[in-house]
């Protein structure tokens, strides 16, 4: 190898080593994605190059091999033409003229009569080796055509292009010429095919490896980014660029999901905080009536009171699992619902009795105006509960003198969900209305608008009253403007629609 040559090659080197260049070990380069593309892209770019050369070198051949055939068959015509004005005499100093012009080891000349017998040739001391294949003059007998034949003699395996050609009424003309010329160039033309395909293949790794690199480049920062992430920096993302191509869309849609996944982590923080809240109130009144009971010498009385409120903080502490745990089972779609035809009519008049006295103590003014025989198949205890919460979240946040009114009625569905007809509830209140920044997140499990927390309740009665509703195909949705109130909007498929 020249030296020229050596300094080309160790640049290309150093380009395809700085391509792969990877805190990865030299095993794991070769299982990574962009040794493969690379592999792929140098691989078919190598094949097509191959294909174009072989079809170049063919049609390169062939047009060689027919430009030799059409100088044979130039030489056929003239021995035509000259035999009807000269005979054979004419022939034969035709042959010995055209094969000295040539050069004698160029082109040689035969002369044949129909039996194959040889009776004139040009200087034959050089082409002595050549035959008179007897088959193809029988042949040309009876086509009356010309015939081409490509043969090797030896000693050194030189090729020659032979014609045999019926020139003159028995006669045959046997004419070759040497192929030395076509052999040499086809030799050359591999060499520089091979030269160049070497060239091709080292920079076809080369291109593909920086186009890999290049178009998997997005990968290492997600990857990187998702490195962070596993370290504990929930608030790392992608970069975006500029290109609007698939990895920016993936850039995209990872960082939209690392946004989902931190306001979930938050949420659970948020919930577990409330959980502990709400666990440690009950908790901590039960633990301080036993100990000053106990500190004490009370009397029965005095302990059975202790009881009674353990009891009661007890039931509210299973109330609030047994609470989650339904929520959880309806989100996971394993509610186990007991679904039945019901009169949601005669469920919200049961329900408007029960809280009109309470509305009516708390000096609120309660109205409830339901359809009759609005019927649908439910599971009976947990739409009354939601219902339930529905109407106890109203009181709960309207002050006297306000107004909570229920409605319900049959209407068409215009949520585009398929559902024909459905039922709507709606409980309107004058209480102290949703800010926006809260409207969002009341449904949200142990939630609540109110910082505090001092109003009774767990957090859970909106969650639990949309999982029901979800449960049987239905919603329920809110509208509220701060200071004036709130509208919440349970709805429900309307007849025997099946719950799927």
């Amino acid at each position: 190898m020249s030296p020229g040559t050596t300094s080309t090659v160790k640049p290309l080197k150093n380009k395809v080593g700085a391509l792969f260049s990877n805190p990865l070990s030299t095993g794991r380069i070769f299982q990574t994605l962009a040794f493969r593309l690379t592999v792929w892209y140098a691989g078919i770019f190598t094949l097509s190059s191959c294909a174009v050369f072989l079809l170049f070198y063919f049609l390169v051949s062939q047009t060689i091999l027919d430009r030799l055939d059409e100088d044979l068959l130039d030489k056929a015509g003239l021995f035509s033409a000259v035999f009807p004005v000269q005979g054979i005499p004419g022939l034969k100093r035709i042959a010995v003229l055209e094969a000295r012009a040539a050069g004698e080891k160029k082109i040689f000349f035969r002369l044949l009569y129909l039996n194959g017998e040889v009776f004139a040739s040009s200087y034959m001391d050089y082409w002595h080796n050549v035959k008179v294949d007897s088959n193809i003059v029988s042949g040309l007998i009876k086509t009356g055509k010309y015939h081409f034949k490509t043969l090797e003699i030896e000693p050194d395996r030189q090729r020659v292009r032979v014609l045999y050609h019926l020139s003159a009424p028995g006669v045959v003309l046997q004419t070759g010429i040497s192929m030395d010329t076509y052999s040499g160039f086809l030799a050359a033309f591999k060499r520089i095919f091979g030269g160049s395909m070497a060239i091709v293949v080292i920079l076809s790794a080369v291109c593909g490896g920086f186009m890999s690199r290049k178009a998997l480049g997005g990968l290492g920062q997600i990857t990187r980014t998702a490195r962070e992430i596993s370290g504990g920096t929930l608030s790392a993302r992608v970069p975006e660029g500029r290109h609007q191509d698939e990895l920016n869309e993936l850039a995209k849609t990872f960082n939209s999901m690392l946004d989902r996944i931190e306001l979930l982590v938050k949420n659970i923080r948020e919930m577990s905080d409330n959980i502990a809240h709400d666990l440690r109130s009950p908790l901590t009144r039960i633990r301080g009536l036993a100990e000053v009971t106990l500190l004490h010498s009370g009397t029965h009385d005095e302990y059975e009171a202790m009881a009674a409120s353990t009891i009661e903080e007890a039931d509210r502490l299973l109330d609030m699992i047994s609470t989650m745990l339904v929520i959880s089972r309806t989100e996971a779609g394993v509610g186990g619902f007991q679904l039945e035809m019901v009169n949601i009519s005669h469920i919200l008049e049961d329900a408007c009795r029960l809280f009109h006295a309470v509305a009516e103590d708390a000096g609120i003014d309660f109205t409830f105006t339901p359809e009759p025989d609005l019927l649908t198949r439910a599971d009976r205890g947990m739409i009354q509960r939601a219902i339930s919460n529905l109407i106890d979240n109203a009181l709960k946040y309207t002050s006297p003198p306000g107004k909570i009114e229920v409605r319900a009625c049959a209407k068409e569905d215009s949520s585009g969900t398929g559902m024909g007809r459905v039922i709507e509830i709606k409980v309107m209140d004058t209480g102290q209305g949703i800010s926006a920044e809260h409207i969002e997140r009341v449904f949200d499990r142990f939630y609540r608008a109110d910082p505090s927390r001092n109003r009774r309740g767990t957090g859970l009665g909106l969650s639990f009253a949309r999982a029901v509703a979800r449960e049987h195909r239905g919603d329920i949705g809110v509208q509220s403007t701060p200071g004036q109130g709130s509208i919440f909007t349970l709805t429900l498929p309307y007849g025997n629609i099946p719950i799927i």
